[in-house]
């Protein structure tokens, strides 16, 4: 007997039932609801371009990124403070600033751990903890996430790191597949980690995908943004970008692409300096960073004199307490934040020594409203809308975006909505 003859045979009615039972368990709480199951069919990529500006777009080397963005939405956005790479990445998937989210700089301390500091190599979720990454609410929710590369990706989140140095970290939740960051692998090979992840079969395809290139940034830091060296960094990401477009062609996959930057590059050298020595005796505080901007911890009971040197006017540079920060920053409350703060204008560079040789080369970490710091935004796929030019947003935004393309529960204790998309998103 033939399976089509036996299921002619099951009634109706028994049928309607099952379709009914299978329904009520697709929408129970804590199962695989329907949008989750749109997710899987229609994976997001999530694609950072560490450093890239959104002018890199009219320099005409760009054929991938920019048709992609006439195609889609695009627009400036402003990194949260600082505009570092660690900070605006770890925004970018939890919808809270830095201030908020913990990861306040690429180098930082905390007073409970008095002896380590955080470096862009610290894997203990001791630093981490304070922010639920998105790849974490969506495999809760039942959506498979993969990481080809993201600050934070290959640290457990809520898990523990045990008291001796150097012990593996303890449990946690990672995304299902991670892959630890490594400059050596080319962006060929990440793109192409990629495409074998959407090869999978449906029940271990992942719905939800991290994508990470550094080159733009390193040239831009070492070059400058306006130099052939780095055109050639952003064509060469273009065309990896282009093998990936090309990639999902070819398996037939319709994803919604977010294309994004964590801040922009501005154009240094060792003409525009502040020397710190020429201004502040160093036996009045501990330096935690210099740059674009400088952090201070003072000396014992030397608060006084380290103000006075501080606040008085300087060209090209301003100091604040750290709760006294401008409100447009929305940083200087976080624990892990020194006790002073001192911001360059862009393209100034605070240094404890003048160098010995002259330079140049590109930094980042200006205030966030500099236009020089603006990011690349670009959303793209069946979610977004055609030409659409988006004024400028906060990346706080690109959370919650990431939320309704997966499907997600609205969270309430984020720092932006997804209304900055509300006209480059189609109708559901």
């Amino acid at each position: 007997m033939s399976d089509r003859g036996a299921l002619h045979r099951v009634p109706a009615a028994l049928l309607l039932l099952t379709a009914l039972l299978l329904l009520t368990a697709l929408l129970l709480p804590g199962g695989p609801a329907l949008a989750r199951m749109a997710a899987a069919r229609v994976p997001t990529i999530l694609i950072s371009v560490d450093g890239f500006r959104p002018d890199y777009l009219d320099r005409g080397i760009t054929p991938v990124l920019s048709r992609l963005a006439r195609d889609g939405a695009t627009g400036p956005m402003r990194p949260s403070f600082p505009s570092k790479t660690f900070p605006n990445h770890w925004t970018l998937v939890t919808g809270l600033r830095p201030d908020r989210h913990g990861i306040v700089a690429n180098v930082m301390e905390d007073a409970r751990r008095p002896d380590e500091q955080f470096t862009m190599a610290s894997d203990d979720p001791f630093w981490w903890n304070e922010a639920e990454p998105i790849w974490v609410a969506a495999e809760r929710a039942g959506v498979r996430t993969a990481t080809m590369f993201w600050p934070g990706s290959n640290v457990g989140w809520g898990g523990t790191k045990p008291a001796a140095r150097y012990a593996p970290v303890e449990g946690g939740t990672r995304p299902a597949d991670w892959v630890q960051f490594n400059q050596a692998v080319t962006g060929t090979q990440r793109v192409n980690a990629v495409l074998d992840w959407l090869r999978r079969p449906a029940a271990i395809r992942p719905g939800f995908i991290t994508l990470y290139f550094d080159t733009v940034d390193t040239a831009g830091h070492e070059f400058g943004p306006v130099d052939p060296r780095t055109d050639a960094a952003i064509a060469a990401l273009d065309r990896d970008i282009g093998l990936l477009i090309d990639g999902l062609a070819r398996l037939r996959v319709r994803a919604n692409l977010v294309i994004v930057a964590d801040h922009g590059m501005a154009a240094t050298s060792s003409d525009r300096l502040i020397v710190l020595d020429d201004i502040v005796d160093p036996a009045l505080y501990r330096l935690v960073e210099a740059g674009p901007y400088a952090s201070f911890v003072p000396a014992p009971g030397r608060e006084a004199a380290l103000e006075a040197a501080l606040f008085a006017p300087h060209p090209h540079m301003q100091c604040w307490r750290k709760g006294e920060m401008p409100v447009r920053f929305g940083y200087g409350r976080h624990p892990r934040v020194p006790p002073y703060l001192c911001l360059a204008d862009s393209g100034w560079t605070i240094v404890r020594k003048p160098p010995a040789t002259g330079w140049t080369g590109g930094a980042h970490g200006y205030a966030p409203d500099t236009p020089d710091m603006a990011a690349l935004f670009i959303g793209h796929g069946p979610a977004f809308r055609r030409g659409v030019t988006l004024p400028g947003f906060d990346n706080v935004a690109v959370y919650p975006l990431l939320g309704r393309l997966l499907g997600l529960d609205a969270k309430k204790d984020l720092d932006a909505d997804a209304t900055a998309f509300s006209g480059a998103l189609r109708r559901p």
